[in-house]
């Protein structure tokens, strides 16, 4: 044997020895995978909704004082929380060290809205208005006590991060409904507040182990929507074309030489950024919208970056076909002076995400779209550090959290879940992460079971080994 066939990789071996239907049989022998592992799946069954946008809180919202109402704190303020409620749970080091655990009832006042008589708080009353229309989850957990894990919990699955994205696998199951645009888009908006929790990394909509094509587009406010997008200055569009069929030829070459699929997404890839640069400034020229809509998302609508400006796009995204919209908005850890943070942080989200729900539901939208608001965990009902009549603050707690969900297949004006008095410990009903993921991968069509990708020698999945449906939520 030579020494260039001495060398010769598995995969080259296999493409070159093997020849029309003895190909494919020596393929399937070596590794049953290689000639599905890329392809998307598609449906289980029918869905209920044909896209998610998941509208992410990050740095974990209090839900006591939005969602989870407990009049019976207020006779309890500067008590201690008794240690019978907070058992062996794990704390983290900024209130690990208290001597007491006075307990901090909520300063905004609750209301019940709707046919529903959903339990609200004053500080979302454009969200209140569309009370029937949403499905509160109040007994939602997680094992993560910080922030960076628990939102790689939240969006991977998994707390160590390498793995892919919920909208990662949403787009490699489905696919992508417009070619001209990616199957799955992240948005990062910045608070007019504080930033008071951690930087989010592009893992949150990265591909992990799944081929490169699956991971999140991020748009960003600003001339250029999409990094390195737009051609340099001097090349043509024709010239660009021209470029790119080059490219191609080149990149099938070695395709056809040594069968790495990696290649053939490095060609998607270059093809897609091509029609992007025809589709994305259009579709993020907000200008384009009258003034009604914008007085619906409220006068930050109008400023590039902020969460009502990305509201706005995750309906111009929707309607343009594109699978998984994902808004991240920062600010919500607020350890201290919450009762001001949190106002900051309502003003920022309330009226926007109500119109978002409003904008899609007139454009007959909602009806096949799942959208989901939440962080990646609560707060706790003791005060973190001085508790005082006007002010406190909270620490981490994952042991129970609210989300809500609205749109395709959801319940509506309906609750589920149930916390104890202290909205401290599930009493009723528990949702772990993996069963919120493995319920809206149901809405979009998908047994979460069988959505799987191979990776060293194991099958994996979004849920890992966990997840139950949860049919409480169902309509």
């Amino acid at each position: 044997m030579d020494l260039f066939s001495a060398h010769l990789s598995r995969r080259t071996f296999v493409s070159r020895a093997s020849i029309g239907v003895g190909s494919a049989a020596l393929a399937s022998l070596l590794n049953p995978r290689v000639l599905t592992a890329s392809a998307p799946h598609g449906s289980h069954f029918a869905p209920k909704a044909k896209r998610i946008i998941w509208l992410t809180q990050s740095g974990a919202p209090s839900q006591l004082d939005l969602f989870d109402y407990k009049p019976g704190l207020a006779g309890l303020f500067d008590k201690d929380l008794p240690a019978s409620v907070r058992g062996e749970q794990r704390l983290t080091g900024m209130t690990s060290g208290q001597k007491r655990f006075p307990i901090a009832p909520s300063l905004f006042k609750f209301s019940q809205h709707g046919q529903s008589g959903l339990w609200l708080s004053e500080l979302l009353p454009y969200t209140s208005a569309w009370a029937d229309e949403i499905c509160v989850i109040r007994s939602m957990h997680t094992e993560a006590i910080n922030h960076d894990p628990a939102m790689t919990l939240l969006q991977t699955g998994h707390q160590i991060g390498g793995r892919p994205s919920f909208g990662a696998w949403v787009s490699y199951g489905l696919g992508t409904e417009n070619e001209n645009l990616p199957a799955f888009v992240a948005l990062v908006s910045t608070p007019s507040g504080n930033v008071n929790s951690q930087p989010l990394h592009e893992r949150m909509w990265g591909a992990g182990f799944l081929p490169a094509k699956y991971q999140g587009v991020r748009f960003t406010p600003g001339k250029d929507p999409v990094l390195y997008l737009s051609d340099p200055a001097g090349i043509s569009r024709p010239r660009r074309r021209e470029m790119l069929n080059d490219l191609g030829e080149l990149n099938r070459l070695t395709l056809s030489e040594y069968q790495d699929p990696e290649t053939q997404n490095r060609i998607d890839q270059f093809e897609m950024a091509f029609r992007m640069q025809a589709a994305v400034p259009e579709l993020a020229d907000l200008s384009q919208e009258p003034t009604s809509v914008f007085d619906l998302y409220g006068p930050e609508s109008r400023k590039p970056g902020t969460y009502a400006a990305n509201c706005l796009m995750a309906r111009r995204l929707a309607e343009r076909g594109v699978r998984f919209i994902q808004l991240y908005h920062r600010g919500w850890d607020q350890h201290g002076n919450l009762p001001r943070d949190i106002r900051s942080q309502c003003y920022d989200t309330d009226q926007p995400t109500a119109a978002l729900l409003a904008d899609l539901k007139q454009r007959g939208l909602l009806e096949d779209t799942l959208v989901i608001w939440g962080g990646e965990f609560g707060r706790t009902t003791y005060s973190q550090g001085t508790l005082t009549q006007d002010n406190y603050g909270r620490d981490h707690h994952p042991r129970c959290f609210s989300v809500w969900m609205a749109g395709a297949g959801v319940k509506k004006g309906h609750v589920f879940g149930e916390t104890d008095e202290f909205s401290y410990n599930i009493v009723k009903n528990p949702v772990h992460i993996h069963d919120l993921n493995a319920t809206a991968l149901h809405l979009m069509g998908m047994e979460h079971t069988r959505l799987t990708y191979r990776h060293q020698g194991r099958d994996y999945r979004l849920t890992d080994v966990h997840g139950e449906l949860v049919k409480g939520v169902l309509a």
